[in-house]
């Protein structure tokens, strides 16, 4: 544990991740997907404690997610990050090991992109909210949450502008 963060207060170590998390501001996803890979973790090596484990413990679970799991990049890296977390933050170790663990390389692929045409067609079979929802997005490059949440007060009905939030 790095010597600016206070004490845990807590017994459990579940509990001391939580109490770790919020005390840096980390979102309450993270939290909660912070929460299930350490219980995997833990559960997958038969519940010993992280702090009774080292490098060997942490490379096989990483690797079985890999090999067995078949779980992607990004799913990788984020219970690699989840351990990473919690023994610097919790355990506070420093896990300079972890540095020569291979990360699984992140596929590529090629975006999806419909012609004018076809985006025309996709709108053309839309009708009421839906398509002005549609609509909003395709013209103002609006990710789907922003058109879901703006209000009639966004639009500048004179400038044909719809407002920074």
């Amino acid at each position: 544990m790095k010597p600016d963060r206070p004490p845990l207060h807590s017994k459990r170590l579940l509990d001391q991740l939580r109490e770790r998390i919020r005390y840096m501001h980390y979102r309450l996803s993270t939290e909660k997907v912070y929460l299930y890979w350490v219980r995997f973790f833990v559960r997958w090596h038969g519940l010993r404690h992280p702090a009774q484990m080292g490098a060997r413990e942490v490379e096989a679970f990483l690797s079985m997610l890999a090999t067995e799991r078949h779980v992607s990049a990004s799913t990788h890296n984020q219970a690699l990050s989840a351990l990473l977390f919690l023994y610097r933050e919790v355990i506070g170790t420093e896990l300079p090991w972890l540095d020569g663990v291979k990360r699984p390389a992140r596929s590529r692929r090629i975006p999806a992109v419909l012609t004018k045409d076809e985006v025309a067609g996709v709108l053309a079979h839309l009708d009421g909210v839906p398509a002005l929802i549609a609509r909003l997005l395709y013209g103002t490059g609006m990710r789907f949450m922003e058109g879901m949440r703006l209000r009639i007060k966004d639009v500048d009905f004179d400038r044909r502008a719809v407002a920074a939030q």
